[in-house]
């Protein structure tokens, strides 16, 4: 799971983005002061999500200084009230990778992370995916919930990653056996009840939705 490192003064709109994020699988710590944020400066954080003009005397330029000469590569994305060039320029120069003007969207700030950590951590995602607090190492076919690993039989995680790959789509019980038992499996289809069943209980924050008569779909 990625984490990232929040820092916002307006409380409300912290917690707002916050509950966002998570949705959006990050682990995500919030601070709403600048100097709490220094002293964490040195923990493992994917993404920084810095506002410019904070509330004691400490502003997000002061933290990417920080940042920077103990890590030149962890992404940055700056938040201000305040859209004017000079800001955005001097953000650049200072090492940030994107800058977004208040008041925005909280889905285009997730829009934007995601499209950072995909770029950054290209490598990393190819082997892991992230649904809710789930994350699936695909490589080694495992899969953790706030880093507790949650124990998987061969067809559950088959099954998993099939539809996670393939989210909104819809799948027959027939694709499902041809795909997770294989072409020469022979036996009632009704076997997918049962494994689609166990990957529930295993995993209830997983929104498979059935379709009547038919078979089921990730959303």
């Amino acid at each position: 799971m990625f984490r990232i490192c929040l820092v916002e003064d307006e409380i409300d709109l912290a917690n707002l983005i916050k509950t966002y994020l998570e949705k959006a699988g990050y682990q995500v710590t919030l601070f709403n002061k600048g100097n709490d944020a220094l002293n964490y400066i040195g923990n493992d954080v994917d993404l920084w999500i810095l506002d410019i003009m904070l509330g004691d005397d400490v502003n997000g330029y002061d933290i990417i200084k920080e940042i920077r000469k103990k890590d030149n590569n962890v992404p940055v994305i700056f938040t201000s009230a305040r859209d004017q060039d000079l800001d955005k320029i001097l953000g650049l120069e200072l090492g940030s990778d994107d800058y977004i003007t208040k008041p925005y969207s909280s889905k285009e700030l997730v829009l934007r992370v995601n499209n950072i950590i995909k770029r950054v951590y290209k490598d990393k995602i190819a082997t892991s995916i992230n649904y809710d607090d789930y994350v699936i190492d695909v490589d080694k076919r495992m899969v953790f919930q706030n880093d507790v690993e949650i124990k998987m039989t061969t067809l559950e995680f088959d099954l998993l990653v099939l539809f996670l790959k393939n989210k909104e789509k819809t799948f027959s019980r027939e694709e499902i056996l041809n795909v997770v038992w294989g072409n020469d499996y022979f036996g009632s289809d009704r076997v997918v009840d049962d494994l689609v069943r166990r990957v529930r209980k295993k995993l209830p924050k997983l929104n498979l939705d059935a379709i009547y008569g038919y078979g089921y779909r990730l959303l």
